[in-house]
């Protein structure tokens, strides 16, 4: 596997990863109500999305409310995504490779 190909894989991995944290993370916002902060799986979601609401917190200007951070880190880890995908498949086909089977 090329180094190219194998760090767009790794990179695409770790936003699965963040997008399913915070997919988990709004169920159980929204199973647990209010007392989702005793809640210990929403503790640890809350913990491994919290660099990503970090991170587009710093990205976005402060006209953009605290309350709409996480909407807008899920758009922006999906955009990240699809951007990863398709230079995948720029790799693949640019390489010659037959990624066709791979995610």
């Amino acid at each position: 596997m090329p180094i190219e190909l194998f760090t767009i894989t790794a990179a695409r991995a770790l936003v699965e990863v963040a997008g399913c944290a915070m997919l988990g993370q709004a169920l159980v916002y929204v199973l647990a109500g209010r007392k989702r902060t005793d809640n210990f799986v929403y503790q640890l979601f809350a913990i491994l999305t919290r660099p990503v609401f970090a991170l587009t917190r710093r990205l976005t200007p402060q006209l953009v409310r605290d309350d709409h951070i996480p909407f807008t880190a899920f758009l922006l880890v999906l955009w990240i995504w699809i951007g990863l995908g398709m230079a995948k498949r720029y790799v693949c086909l640019s390489q010659g490779l037959v990624c066709a089977g791979m995610s």
